[in-house]
């Protein structure tokens, strides 16, 4: 089969594109014959390395990158209960999607309805249970809560804006430029605000008595993180789950509390869907949300296997605003 393959962490130049052995599923595994496959950041920690010794996404070279996809059953392995082949099906954050073929643990399968693409369905696993965990657990918004979405024009953050405006929370977006602006303002977002013409966490707390806001999303890292402190009302929640700009390498504990006595996490999304039932309850969540029109899933690019290179510099470069895909041809 085909596969995009990482040899040596890197740049976007480490990306190959091989053939390789099928896999063959063991034991509670399933293959899948891949059709759509997301890109993700966490893709890009993957390929350069930042997740290297990561224990919750472990990894060895050479490896197949992609942390999520869908499509078809082709094979069970032994032991496998409550699916067959041909069932339509979608998974994240198991290493290989961005293949012809992966072979994925039973328990992290999540079955596709008919009525739900695709594309929909990926873009739904592993940035959707994203937004579902940052807005339902980690932080449980309300119609009280104001919130701060960084990068709210991106796969991620257009659907944080809906689920924090479906949970009636008043919205303060960040985002690069006046079009992924409007496109905020038209998921939901009250208030937007452009990086690079303001200082966001001098406006967000003008626009809050100076109060600032209850939680912060960053998922832009180092050269925002002390500005999210800022913004952080006193005894709130300051949330960075992802490294756009680089790496947070340490908070003074004393920094927390000169900011007001706020709570710092970074969290993984592996630990809010670390079981069957959960990954169940978060897809079926956004299932019904889609169905019901209440959640508009934007997919921005489907861009050919072979160009994955293509992909991760669109990313890289912040020019995604929605969604970013791979399909096999």
């Amino acid at each position: 089969m085909k596969a995009i393959r990482v040899a040596e962490y890197g740049d976007q130049s480490r990306l190959s594109y091989d053939e390789i052995p099928t896999p063959v599923p063991q034991e509670n595994e399933v293959l899948i014959d891949i059709e759509i496959a997301g890109v993700n950041f966490i893709d890009i920690y993957m390929r350069n390395g930042l997740y290297a010794n990561s224990q919750t996404y472990a990894q060895s070279l050479p490896m197949t990158l992609g942390m999520e996809g869908a499509g078809i059953i082709k094979a069970l392995g032994k032991g496998v209960r409550n699916l067959n082949l041909g069932d339509r099906v979608a998974y994240c954050t198991e290493l290989g999607s961005y293949a012809e073929f992966a072979k994925v643990a039973a328990w992290k399968i999540i079955p596709v309805p008919e009525d739900i693409p695709f594309d929909i369905a990926t873009a739904l696993m592993l940035q959707g249970s994203t937004a579902h965990y940052l807005t339902h657990s980690l932080f449980p918004i309300g119609p009280n809560h104001r919130c701060l979405i960084h990068a709210a024009s991106g796969g991620v953050g257009q659907l944080l804006v809906q689920l924090a405006k479906a949970r009636g929370a008043k919205v303060f977006a960040l985002v690069g430029s006046q079009e992924k602006a409007d496109l905020a303002l038209v998921n939901g977002a009250d208030h937007t605000i452009l990086y690079k013409k303001e200082n966001f966490a001098e406006l967000v707390l003008e626009l809050t008595n100076g109060e600032g806001v209850h939680v912060v999303y960053d998922s832009i890292g180092k050269i925002t993180i002390a500005d999210s402190l800022r913004a952080t009302k006193k005894r709130g929640t300051c949330v960075n789950y992802g490294a756009a700009s680089g790496p947070v390498e340490a908070i003074s504990p004393l920094a927390l509390a000169e900011a007001g006595s706020v709570f710092f996490t970074r969290p993984h999304l592996a630990d809010y869907i670390s079981n069957r039932e959960e990954r169940l309850m978060r897809s079926g969540d956004l299932f019904d949300l889609y169905r019901q029109g209440k959640l508009n899933v934007n997919i921005d690019k489907i861009v050919p296997l072979f160009k994955t290179k293509e992909a991760h510099q669109i990313m890289e470069a912040g020019a995604t605003k929605g969604k970013l895909l791979l399909k096999n041809s």
